[in-house]
């Protein structure tokens, strides 16, 4: 009983060893290592757009103070900027008029 215990061991041993070493060649070839190097670059991307986010939302919030500090202040309430793209879009679009003939 004891040696059929023990060959079982091995047999699982065996075969969790072989998928391992199956999965780290895998991960050696160029293919498995174009994913990492993918997973890696969507994993900064979306690092780096949380940050653009938490950048932008301490902005506002500090934009916020700032114009609340200013009409404490001064007791003029400025006008609040809607941001550049905001501005942008409210500007009249100039089209070239096209040469006909």
């Amino acid at each position: 009983m004891r040696r059929l215990f023990w060959l079982g061991v091995g047999v699982v041993a065996g075969v969790a060893l072989s998928r391992k070493a199956a999965e780290t060649a895998r991960q050696a070839t160029p293919a498995g290592l174009a994913s990492n190097l993918g997973d890696a670059v969507r994993e900064l991307a979306g690092a780096v757009g949380s940050f653009g986010a938490e950048v932008r939302a301490g902005m506002n919030e500090r934009e916020q103070e700032l114009h609340d500090m200013v009409e404490e202040r001064t007791g003029v309430s400025a006008p609040r900027a809607e941001g550049r793209h905001a501005a942008a879009a409210r500007r009249p679009v100039r089209r070239a008029r096209r040469a006909e003939g």
